[in-house]
């Protein structure tokens, strides 16, 4: 639970928001429908947003640095995206047919992302990582899937294996991780089928894969880890991982679903790694749930409905042509210029947290490229998602419940994702929350993350860690 005098403030600033949980709690397990979006006491209702900014049930203000988890790269309501959902909605939601606009994202993201030469859309990033892993493994005739630890792919069974390992399991060592489910009601052949490898270790990657060529079909892989942390590629892991796919007949599947925010082709772009499939989502729906997965165009003919013997897709909105013009719209406006613009912002905003953290004298690392940044209250910046389990996350929950009570929304696992309305004034903004709330808490959290630091035993933190990076 937060710092009480944190928690108090917080308690009086959301009465409306209580009082709809309370009801919620009745209706909805745990009084949510996502868990990203739960929190303890209660979670901050929200009623409207413009620009960089959201306003909560009770009428607070507040600086929106989450931006539903990345999606709204323009803020909320950008007139673009407005104007061209007020156009469709005179015409209709949707049909039992394709639309224009179908195609014009299609061509967008084609245009874009230069290893996608065909593309599906769905929903989801949950439906469009399964159907990327159902298209590797009748690709190539194999059975097994290749996957990093605290790599996060949705919510599928082949996705739900090793997210988020806690102490109680027995996954394994760092360098050769086992697999573990990540709920209970997983399907226990899932794990048979699913080889599971350190991220940011191409040593250890390599053997486990040439242990395993002729069985794996794909490794799936976040360019940067993003539930986990926002971990960066340590130098050649993710060129490396290429090679490897390359020599053993092995599809190298992208999941961009957050990173392709990073670049106009995404994280492949900016890192030079082409890759044979890629998922998306976030971003290109325009607010609205659009995900897509895409590539090589003989991967991707096999879900050709001509072929006699073509991967079924079905789906009742997929290519909505709401969520289809919103995403279009959403697209044209991220010009390389306003890329370079974003990222800018996301590497000054990390460094002037770095410092302000630094100059109070908290062990504390914010990871993270351009536009994507986490606070980690660690001594260390955090190479894996183990290395992650050493934070402490009381102080976490502390830090962010204050931030909130300043004005300044972030997820409660210290993740920041920067809209393009945020400028130079939204980072002093931001700083000076973060001094306000450091000037009350900073000397009892110096003392408890000093005191965490003595006595820490890294591997074993890595193992029984508590640290909640919940998706």
């Amino acid at each position: 639970m937060p710092h009480q005098s944190e928690l108090d403030t917080y308690l009086a600033q959301t009465s409306t928001s209580r009082a709809l949980s309370d009801r919620a709690r009745a209706l909805l397990p745990g009084g949510t429908t996502r868990d990203s979006t739960f929190r303890e006491p209660y979670p901050i209702y929200i009623a409207s947003g413009a620009g960089a900014r959201i306003t909560d049930a009770d009428g607070r203000s507040r600086l929106d640095l989450i931006v539903n988890y990345t999606s709204l790269i323009l803020g909320h309501c950008h007139p673009a995206v407005m104007a061209a959902l007020t156009e469709q909605i005179a015409k209709s939601t949707s049909f039992a047919a394709p639309t224009a606009a179908e195609v014009e994202l299609a061509e967008e993201i084609c245009a874009r992302v230069a290893s996608v030469e065909q593309v599906r859309f769905s929903n989801s990033g949950t439906e469009a990582t399964m159907f990327a892993l159902r298209l590797a493994r009748a690709y190539t005739g194999r059975h097994k899937i290749a996957r990093v630890e605290g790599g996060y792919h949705g919510s599928h069974e082949h996705a739900s294996v090793s997210s988020k390992p806690t102490g109680e399991d027995d996954w394994g060592s760092a360098d050769r991780p086992r697999p573990v489910a990540d709920s209970r009601g997983l399907d226990r052949s899932v794990l048979t089928s699913t080889i599971v490898l350190p991220f940011n270790d191409l040593a250890h990657c390599r053997q486990i894969l040439a242990e395993n060529a002729e069985d794996v079909a794909a490794v799936i892989v976040e360019p940067m880890l993003g539930k986990s942390g926002m971990i960066p590629p340590a130098e050649g892991f993710l060129a490396g991982l290429r090679e490897i796919t390359q020599r053993h007949g092995m599809l190298l599947i992208f999941d961009e679903i957050m990173t392709l925010r990073l670049a106009p082709g995404g994280a492949q772009q900016r890192f030079g790694i082409t890759p044979d499939l890629t998922t998306m989502g976030k971003i290109i729906g325009g607010g609205l749930p659009v995900a897509a997965f895409g590539g090589r165009a003989d991967i991707m003919d096999l879900m050709n409905p001509r072929n006699r013997d073509g991967l079924p897709q079905a789906g009742t909105f997929n290519g909505f042509p709401l969520g289809m013009v919103a995403g279009l719209a959403q697209m044209r406006q991220l010009t390389p210029a306003v890329y370079d613009t974003l990222n800018a912002t996301g590497d000054n905003l990390r460094d002037r947290l770095e410092r302000t953290f630094a100059y109070y004298e908290l062990p504390v690392n914010v990871t993270g490229i351009g536009s994507l940044l986490h606070i980690h209250f660690t001594p260390t910046a955090p190479g894996t998602y183990r290395e992650t389990l050493t934070t402490d996350g009381t102080v976490l929950s502390e830090f962010v419940t204050g931030m909130l009570n300043e004005g300044v929304a972030l997820a409660p696992r210290g993740m920041i994702a920067l809209s393009t309305p945020i400028g130079e004034a939204e980072v002093a903004e931001t700083i000076a929350a973060v001094e306000r709330v450091l000037e009350r808490n900073a000397a009892g959290w110096r003392q408890r993350l000093h005191s965490l630091a003595a006595h820490l035993d890294p591997p074993a933190a890595a193992r029984t860690g508590s640290a909640d990076v919940t998706a």
